[in-house]
């Protein structure tokens, strides 16, 4: 769904219009910017990014019908449209965990020399 779509649902929940929800829409998918596909929900689409979501806009946003809507619940609403419940950052990682590529696995060395502290 575009960002679009998920503030014309949110007007179905909880009232308003598409514009006093947009913002939070755009924010949730503006990492397609990052990979063009499904995969950029990996980086918000998550119980954590609900509360990043939160720390960004407030707990709660006043609608053009007056209504004080839970941030929460807009951002989970977003979420369990394109994934079907709100995952865990683990949910994501674990795919990660279980078919790591080589470059993921390697660890550069580390420097033996300390770094000289300049006054």
């Amino acid at each position: 769904m575009t960002p679009w779509k998920h503030s014309e649902s949110t007007v179905h929940k909880w009232g308003g219009k598409p514009q006093d929800y947009i913002e939070i829409h755009n924010w949730l998918d503006e990492t397609k910017q990052y990979t063009g596909d499904w995969t950029h929900r990996a980086f918000r689409h998550h119980a954590a990014g609900v509360q990043w979501g939160i720390e960004r806009f407030g707990h709660a946003i006043r609608n053009s019908d007056g209504k004080m809507v839970p941030t929460k619940m807009i951002i989970e609403g977003h979420i369990t449209e394109d994934c079907g419940f709100v995952p865990t950052v683990q949910d994501w990682a674990k795919v990660i965990g279980a078919n790591p590529e080589p470059w993921m696995l390697k660890v550069a060395k580390k420097s033996r020399h300390m770094l000289e502290l300049v006054d």
